[in-house]
């Protein structure tokens, strides 16, 4: 095997500050050799890594030749990547690499009578669908990764989806290309010829036998070079043979391609099988029914709360028609026709969108197994013809077990296309080396049914190396020679498909710390191993979609900045560096990893939206400990972070009319923000007169008791969040009127004041530590919470449920806690006791009906309700009450003290844009707006201007509407309209 290092000097022998300095004087896009930049760029979605000299992003093709030229003068060599998506390992490179989506990225032109559009490389594939959709077009093709794939990439890998079967692979919808050659020649690929390379009609011409003997005859053959797309019966075309290069030919700087109608209306038959062997052989049977698609999965890729018919296995077979009783009609006329043992049809499109999100996560899904172990690409995609799909899983399976491996298979089974991710132990030599007998009896075992080593994702490094097995030496040295024509400097992404590096070397694994890193959580699902937990962004980078999707959060300061490193992925990816020490060589002091993690919001939503449960807020803050250990600190982590001990100061002091009157002084207020680090745009919430618990033990004594609701009603502990407490008092009182409505006994958690007290509990009140965690003040959050368990146990005595009205508290008491003292047995007995405001009224008062509230509602989900706590029981509640429509997803920006700091009002307002401002303004005038957040409602009121409840107070102002004898209409305030919250603030 030739080394690929052969063919040029190796790219740590090239000048990379004299060919930074050449990029810069000679391209006009960014050019980008920093250590953050050459960091986010060393991987793509497989388990392949390498440490590229430089990022540049062109802003034309004037630009991408310019590129080509200089790196050829350096010898350095050129990776033109779209979205990062790849599987193989393609869109990763020693030398420069070509970012497209930052410039590159338009929809040129769109042609609805010709059914085309011109599209640049940087293209992400939705914002296609999106321009073509008023015509009533689409493009075919549709990888689950088509929130953030890109076109350009979608041509590298000759792409698939879902829909192939309907309307075949990329390379069928490519007309035309535009196209530079590495030695900077401009090139047209077309059909009859067109745009060919000098020498490569006559390479072809020479070769006829072998290419029209060469391939198998099957629909998602993607393996190796298009060859025989240029035998003269097939058309000479070039353009389809330029597809599923993967970036070794030439960069395509832009692409005519065709659209096809798109259906008017959609069903979906799901259909259940005994198991995915018996799914994959009917799967062939149903094409002459002429489906959209045939997609399989396997139970152990999906929940049990999916609903699905019974089954072990299932086909989700879509149909179109011109209107909906055509599709259905189609869709149950397969579904006769199948031998199934239940199945189901769909027509309405949330449940359609929410089956094919299944189908879209399963790539995340699967790397990690039901018992915890991770599971990698690799072999991702291979591909059989449909006849014989179930004989090669059974063979599939039983090679599997051989070697002691698991993998969920799924995929395009009409197409006879295989996903699947498996266990392969890829940090040991020896799991390295099972790793790559593994792969080559897989490759022997797919030629042996006819198949393709590559269904989809192309070669890249995963499978480059076994292409002989498929295709035999003399095809592949024909390879080698198409691309000594098109590239003969071996400049373009060296090392894929011929010529190619080991399939078991570059392992982005090997880097990595091989003892667990001292940590301060206990990453329960990653075996208390940080590594691991980093480990888990496999680059799938559903984080970078740049709308949200229904109630999804992921990932908001991407869609604010569009910059890979304020992307999960993008923090994931430094993270990895950091521990791998080779780009980030300051380890946990690293300025690159601090900068990225400052714009996270700490919103939770990439550890449920993210298909493998990354969660950036928990990493985040574990490297805020470990980064400013021992060091001075910003000022808003003392001012923020420390809220609760100078909220609490103020209400022992009974200083807050004081403190509110300083602050609305313009002079005070700025001075105090700016020693505070507070962002100067920011107006500061003011303190209550009255805080809840003073309110309450004033109300206790009146009463002549703590505990208050009916005698024999069951106990709840109210949890008196730093919030509620001193900030939004109304909420708890509200709380508490509800909670006793309902026949349930309150009382709050005890607390231990004055001197006799333990000098750990003196002025001890309980605190979920929200504050210190998001601030990374972690052995004070140890404290806090120590402090709150021992201030709780007569309560986890009794097994209360404890109601936490603000969820970001909750979230924190339900996550947080544990995972920070996980050798706390107490603290996942409280966070089994957590029980949000709902809940707590379904679980504890099941037969209490809530008012009638009766009107619209708008407002938004809370990023860590969505993330953690989930908003059923919510959903729920708002529907007895008669509040009707759904509460937007995304995140409001200001995300507890985020939004406050200096620096990150520009986005934080962003964020609040996306979905929640703009669904508040075009709300109808008598909508409840509604936010259980105390940051929610804080950006409400001083970006929009509008008072927002929490569903408590909604609830109870129903409840005295109620007794008073009033109408739903009978007071203006309960609709959320009004702008006055001096109730709310003072008490």
């Amino acid at each position: 095997m030739t080394d690929p290092g052969e063919r040029h000097p190796a790219a740590t022998e090239v000048d990379a500050a004299a060919l930074r300095a050449d990029l810069s004087a000679a391209v006009r896009g960014a050019v980008d050799f920093a250590t953050t930049a050459r960091a986010l760029h060393t991987m793509d979605a497989s388990n392949y890594r390498r440490v590229p000299l430089g990022v540049v992003a062109p802003r034309d093709a004037d630009d991408v030749a310019a590129v080509l030229s200089v790196c050829r003068a350096h010898a350095a060599p050129v990776v033109a990547r779209g979205g990062g998506t790849s599987i193989a390992g393609q869109a990763t490179g020693t030398g420069v690499v070509l970012d497209f989506t930052r410039f590159m990225n338009r929809v040129v032109s769109l042609d609805p009578e010709a059914r085309t559009a011109v599209v640049q490389p940087g293209l992400v594939l939705d914002r296609l669908q999106e321009a073509a959709a008023p015509h009533g077009l689409r493009f075919g093709p549709d990888p689950s990764t088509h929130a953030r794939c890109t076109l350009g990439g979608m041509i590298g890998n000759n792409a698939c989806g879902s829909h192939s079967v309907a309307w075949g692979t990329t390379a069928d919808s490519v007309r035309e290309l535009s196209v530079l050659t590495a030695r900077g020649e401009a090139l047209a690929p077309g059909r009859g010829g067109r745009g060919a390379p000098e020498g490569l009609l006559p390479l072809v011409n020479g070769e006829l036998a072998l290419l029209r003997t060469g391939y198998p005859v099957l629909p998602r053959r993607i393996s190796g070079y298009a060859l025989d797309a240029l035998l003269p019966e097939n058309g000479a075309d070039v353009a389809r043979s330029f597809c599923g290069s993967e970036g070794t030919l030439g960069v395509m700087t832009e692409a005519v391609v065709d659209l096809v109608e798109a259906p008017r209306a959609q069903a979906l038959a799901v259909l259940a099988y005994p198991d995915e062997s018996a799914a994959a052989q009917a799967a062939a049977g149903l094409l002459p029914w002429g489906p959209l698609t045939v997609e399989g999965m396997a139970a152990d890729l999906v929940p049990a709360s999916a609903g699905l018919p019974r089954g072990g296995a299932w086909l989700f077979v879509e149909t179109g028609g011109a209107s909906a009783a055509e599709a259905r009609a189609r869709a149950e006329a397969i579904v006769r026709a199948a031998d199934v043992t239940d199945a189901v049809v769909v027509t309405d499109p949330a449940g359609q969108r929410a089956l094919w999100r299944l189908r879209e996560d399963a790539s995340g899904a699967a790397t990690r197994r039901p018992d915890g172990r991770e599971a990698w690409p690799g072999w991702e995609d291979c591909a059989v013809p449909p006849a014989r799909l179930g004989e090669y899983l059974r063979d599939f399976r039983r090679l599997l077990a051989e070697h002691g491996l698991h993998g969920a298979p799924y995929g395009h089974f009409g197409d006879g296309c295989i996903h699947v991710r498996i266990d392969f132990d890829l940090l040991s030599p020896a799991g390295v080396a099972r790793f790559r007998r593994f792969s080559g009896e897989l490759a022997a075992l797919v030629v042996s049914h006819g198949g393709s080593l590559s269904g989809e994702h192309g070669d890249g490094q995963a499978r480059a190396e076994l292409l002989p097995a498929m295709y035999g030496p003399d095809l592949v040295a024909l390879f080698e020679r198409a691309k000594g024509v098109w590239d003969p400097d071996d400049l373009l992404n060296p090392g894929m498909l011929v010529r190619p590096a080991p399939l078991d070397s570059n392992l982005r694994f090997a880097v990595l710390p091989r003892e667990p890193v001292d940590v301060s959580f206990g990453y329960p699902a990653d075996g208390g191993d940080f590594s691991a937990a980093v480990r888990r962004c496999v680059g799938v980078a559903k984080c970078r979609t740049t709308t949200v999707s229904g109630a999804g959060v992921m990932c908001p300061s991407f869609r604010a900045t569009g910059e890979e490193e304020h992307s999960t992925r993008g923090r994931a990816r430094l993270l990895h560096e950091m521990l791998a020490g080779e780009v980030i060589t300051d380890g946990w002091r690293s300025t690159e990893v601090r900068d990225a993690l400052d714009l996270c919001l700490s919103c939770k939503g990439c550890r449920t939206d993210c298909p493998v449960g990354v969660d950036m807020a928990t990493y985040k803050a574990e490297f805020l400990h470990h980064h400013y250990a021992g060091r001075r600190r910003p000022a808003a982590h003392y001012a923020m972070g420390w809220l609760p001990v100078w909220l609490r100061a103020v209400a022992r002091t009974r200083t807050a009319p004081a403190v509110n009157a300083l602050v609305s002084l313009g002079p005070a207020a700025a001075l105090a923000k700016r020693m505070a680090g507070i962002a100067p745009e920011r107006r500061l919430p003011r303190p209550a007169r009255e805080t809840f618990s003073r309110w309450w033990r004033r109300r206790a004594a009146r009463r002549g008791g703590a505990a208050t609701g009916a005698p024999s009603g069951a106990r709840v502990v109210l949890w008196p969040d730093t919030f509620t407490e001193h900030l939004s008092p109304s909420v708890g009182r509200a709380a508490v009127r509800v909670l006793e409505a309902a026949g349930l006994r309150v009382l709050l958690p005890p607390t231990v004041r004055g001197r006799r007290a333990p000098l750990a509990l003196r002025h001890g009140r309980v605190c979920c530590g929200l504050t210190y965690v998001s601030t990374g003040q972690l052995d004070r959050a140890r404290t806090v919470m120590r402090r709150t368990l021992d201030l709780m146990e007569p309560v986890l005595a009794a097994g209360l449920p404890v109601v936490v009205l603000e969820p970001s508290c909750a979230a924190a008491l339900r996550t947080d806690l544990p995972e920070l003292l996980h050798d706390d047995p107490r603290a996942a007995r409280l966070a089994a006791a957590v029980v949000t405001f709902a809940e707590a009224l379904e679980r504890h008062a099941p037969d209490w009906a809530p008012p009638a509230v009766d009107g619209p509602v708008v407002g938004q989900t809370h990023c860590h309700q969505h993330a953690v706590l989930g908003d059923a029981a919510d959903r729920r509640l708002r529907a007895a009450a008669g509040l009707t429509g759904e509460l937007s997803g995304g995140c409001c920006g200001l995300a507890g003290n985020f939004g406050f700091e200096k620096g990150h009002y520009e986005v934080s307002t962003a964020c609040a844009e996306e979905q929640l401002l703009p669904a508040v303004r075009s709300a109808p005038g008598d909508a409840v707006v509604l936010a259980d957040g105390f940051s929610c409602r804080t950006q409400l009121e001083q970006l929009a201007g509008r008072r927002a409840r929490h569903l408590a107070e909604v609830l109870a102002e129903g409840l005295e509407r109620t007794r008073t004898g009033l109408g739903a209409t009978g007071e203006g305030t309960a609709k959320g309209t009004g702008k006055d919250t001096a109730k709310e603030t003072d008490g």
